[in-house]
């Protein structure tokens, strides 16, 4: 019986996708669940429009995502922050932090895009990247001055 996939299921495939299931899986488990829908030649055919314009937004989003990445790459970002005679910060710069500076200057990042290999508790210049979906990695410098 061939089912579309309304959320993902483990082991069985993601949302969205056209399988092949037994009957009885789908009667007892998928349906009941409201995993999955029977493919009837109307909603293929639905189904087919719907992936066709998934797959031009996701080709939209992914070209936006490049130009992001190419103006991101080399960005340095400067922080101003009290610091003790050791050079080491009474805080620390954070994901966070370094998402808000580039919101400031215009560029739209979760804080979970930005990678640290530890929020940066020492006056200087650091590296950090921003890691989009799809293998997109854009590297940033930081500079931490005295305030």
């Amino acid at each position: 019986m061939k089912v579309i996939l309304q959320k993902d299921v483990k082991e069985l495939g993601r949302a969205g996708d056209l399988l092949n299931v037994s009957t009885g899986y789908f009667r007892n488990f998928l349906f009941p669940k409201n995993l999955a829908i029977e493919a009837t030649e109307t909603k293929v055919k639905e189904w087919e429009h719907l992936k066709k314009v998934a797959e031009v937004k996701k080709a939209k989003a992914m070209e936006e995502k490049k130009q992001v990445v190419a103006k991101l790459n080399g960005l340095s970002l400067t922080f101003k922050a009290v610091a003790g005679e050791s050079d080491k910060l009474f805080g620390a710069v954070t994901h966070g932090d370094i998402s808000k500076e580039l919101e400031k200057q215009g560029f739209s990042v979760d804080k979970r895009d930005v990678v640290l290999e530890e929020p940066i508790k020492i006056l200087g210049k650091h590296k950090a990247q921003v890691k989009f979906s799809e293998g997109l990695i854009a590297d940033i410098s930081i500079n931490v001055e005295r305030q």
